[in-house]
């Protein structure tokens, strides 16, 4: 898709050129043009059942919350792992994205959100506000979190603590390697090439089979409703089976 990107857009500008006489002849007259694959691969999705048990088996995992923020609200990985304490609002059960996590070449750094629209605050269930792990603290360590003092832009999922490190509210989790531990650890679950990706194209794709309206579930994620109906409005398994029962409820005995 980026090379049939590339090949459209360099002879629209050459063929330009030609039109404004600047050249006499487009080079890319001669050069077979890349053919689209009508969209890009936008991964696996699961079903409602696959989602639950994906989550359920990364209980007991420092990667269990993450997992389950990506699950359940449809954020990219980059801004989930961007999310700080303050963004949290738990009398009004909401979780601000307004920022993410970007790779440089001086290292990891924050941020603005991918897209125009990526600046938004979702509502989360109880249950996603009661989750309560702090990163970097062993499983089965008890913390008390009101006896915790954080820190100025702590985040909720901070980078694991490097040899002779102590643990750092501030410090920035690896997007790659994040990925790399899902995806070791999905595949011991049975989920053979699920991408961490693939959990906001679930996501996405439960809300709209579940009835929600494209441009609230295009809110919810940062999506514009036109690139969200094109490239991410999938079916999950029982999608069909559903509207087939829907359609035979709204007509029903007109056949017989």
């Amino acid at each position: 898709m980026t090379a049939h990107h590339v090949h459209t857009v360099f002879g629209a500008c050459l063929g330009a050129a030609v039109r404004t006489k600047v050249l006499a002849v487009s080079p890319m007259a001669h050069i077979t043009a890349v053919p689209s694959k009508g969209g890009a691969d936008h991964g696996m999705v699961l079903d409602q059942e696959q989602l639950r048990a994906l989550v359920e088996g990364f209980r007991g995992s420092v990667l269990f919350p993450i997992v389950a923020t990506l699950a359940f609200t449809g954020c990219r990985r980059s801004e989930a792992l961007a999310l700080q304490w303050d963004d949290l609002d738990v009398g009004a059960k909401t979780l601000q994205i307004q920022r993410a996590v970007d790779q440089t070449d001086e290292g990891l750094a924050l941020k603005g959100p991918k897209t125009a629209n990526g600046k938004r605050t979702i509502t989360i269930d109880d249950d996603l506000i009661a989750l309560r792990i702090v990163a970097g603290v062993p499983d089965g360590v008890a913390v008390d979190l009101s006896l915790v003092k954080l820190p100025d832009g702590a985040l909720m999922f901070p980078g694991m603590p490097g040899p002779g490190e102590g643990i750092s509210f501030t410090k920035l989790r690896n997007p790659d390697n994040t990925t790399k531990e899902f995806v070791r650890r999905a595949r011991k679950l049975g989920f053979v090439g699920l991408r961490l990706h693939d959990l906001r194209g679930s996501h996405e794709t439960a809300l709209l089979d579940a009835g929600m309206s494209v441009h609230v579930v295009a809110q919810r994620c940062g999506h514009d409703p036109a690139v969200l109906l094109r490239s991410y409005a999938k079916r999950t398994k029982g999608a069909d089976t559903q509207a087939a029962a829907i359609i035979g409820a709204m007509f029903k005995g007109v056949l017989r």
